[in-house]
């Protein structure tokens, strides 16, 4: 189980208070290199919020998002996957099973962001909206064993990280 009923039921409050989820658009640009670099036939932004990335890159792509109605479909398998601010929203019990998911969905390359730092948005029950907040190291343990890092940038407040299907 990649989210728990109870956590999916916060995240479609903070979606559908329309301020949650709109900031996938920021990263069209580095998808944009990644397209033609890898040319993939398909793409998927996994944990897609609003969809701001889809509409950014203005080609058609997969969705989803499992706190968003008609998003949220266990999704197939792409060439490109792309997961930015979304990992640090999974909960702590269940980040093994969304990143053996991001495995199995990731058909060439994976390009992931994960902020480092705790959010400015709080969930109804009063955890801060970053469930987990750890470097690089904690990231990099975890993702090399299920791709091959490519490469990887962190700053204070987030790493970006370009990861190759095994």
């Amino acid at each position: 189980m990649t989210i728990s009923e109870q956590y999916r039921q916060l995240n479609k409050h903070l979606h559908e208070l329309g301020s949650y989820g709109r900031k996938g658009d920021k990263w069209a640009a580095r998808v944009r290199e990644l397209i033609g670099e890898y040319q993939p036939t398909t793409i998927l932004d996994y944990g897609c919020g609003q969809g701001a990335l889809g509409r950014a890159l203005g080609i058609p792509i997969r969705e989803y998002d499992p706190a968003i109605a008609g998003k949220d479909q266990p999704p197939e398998k792409a060439d490109l996957v792309v997961c930015t601010d979304v990992l640090e929203h999974v909960e702590p019990a269940h980040l093994d099973a969304v990143l053996d998911d991001l495995k199995r969905v990731t058909g060439r390359c994976l390009f992931a962001v994960i902020s480092t730092r705790p959010a400015k948005k709080t969930l109804a029950d009063g955890r801060n909206a970053h469930l987990i907040v750890e470097e690089w190291t904690f990231w990099e343990e975890r993702l090399s064993r299920r791709f091959r890092i490519e490469a990887h940038s962190a700053n204070h407040k987030e790493v970006e990280v370009v990861l190759l299907a095994l």
